[in-house]
């Protein structure tokens, strides 16, 4: 069987790794407008690459997927990152007990951009197992039309299966401008070379922080910034 998914490169990048160190054939459905240092990584990796189209996001990336395992269901094995839930639970297990861990139980509030939503999903719901009055901020772009690849804007797009809306204390929304002027930031004063999604989860860790009295505040940066460097946003405000 050839391990198939739709992915907007990250968790494609990881199955592509995984498929050519355990001999596994990879397919992967992603956006046309996947960076060509994503595309690069891919391809250097042996997965194969089928691109749909970049309007559609990983929305239209997931009706391919799904539409060919269900053509050839005997040649395809169909993870479904969106609706699997290992993805979720990778988090509960993994993700979760870090963070309670490295803050010694002292987190308030835990920000993150949704994509997939198994990230927020699993960790929110190990953090509320442990302390019931943290605080889960999801982040999504404030637009249908936005540049924050692999981050999902819930009301106009296919909502993952695995999403909890009940989870959410609160939604924050971010601009693409917004997220790449954070990126910038964090590498030029903090030498932290991420992506934007990275950027749009620290734009709202950032304002969350200026309205609150006290608190111990997590984000995730999902993203690095080596994927992205063929963007005109990295040579901006110089």
């Amino acid at each position: 069987e050839i391990l198939l998914d739709a992915t907007s490169g990250n968790t494609g990048i990881a199955l592509a790794m995984l498929g050519a160190s355990e001999g596994y054939r990879v397919t992967l459905c992603v956006p046309a407008n996947l960076s060509l240092e994503r595309r690069r990584i891919l391809t250097a990796y042996g997965a194969e690459l089928v691109f749909t189209p970049a309007t559609e996001g990983t929305d239209g990336a997931q009706r391919t997927a799904k539409a060919l395992a269900a053509s050839e269901p005997r040649k395809y094995r169909y993870l479904d990152q969106y609706n699997n839930e290992a993805n979720w639970r990778a988090h509960f297990e993994s993700t979760g007990p870090e963070i309670w861990e490295q803050t010694a139980g002292t987190i308030t509030h835990f920000v993150s951009c949704l994509g997939t939503t198994g990230t927020f999903v699993g960790v929110g719901r190990y953090l509320k197992k442990m302390n019931r009055n943290v605080r889960l901020v999801g982040v999504q772009p404030d637009s249908p039309l936005h540049g924050l690849e692999g981050v999902k804007h819930l009301e106009t797009s296919v909502v993952p299966g695995i999403w909890d809306p009940k989870l959410a204390d609160e939604m924050m929304f971010v601009a693409t401008e917004d997220a790449q002027a954070m990126a910038r930031r964090l590498a030029r004063a903090e030498g932290m070379l991420v992506g934007t999604s990275s950027g749009a989860a620290f734009d709202a860790a950032l304002r969350l922080a200026e309205r609150i009295r006290e608190g111990v505040i997590v984000t995730i940066f999902p993203d690095a910034g080596v994927h992205y460097l063929g963007e005109r946003y990295w040579e901006e405000a110089r």
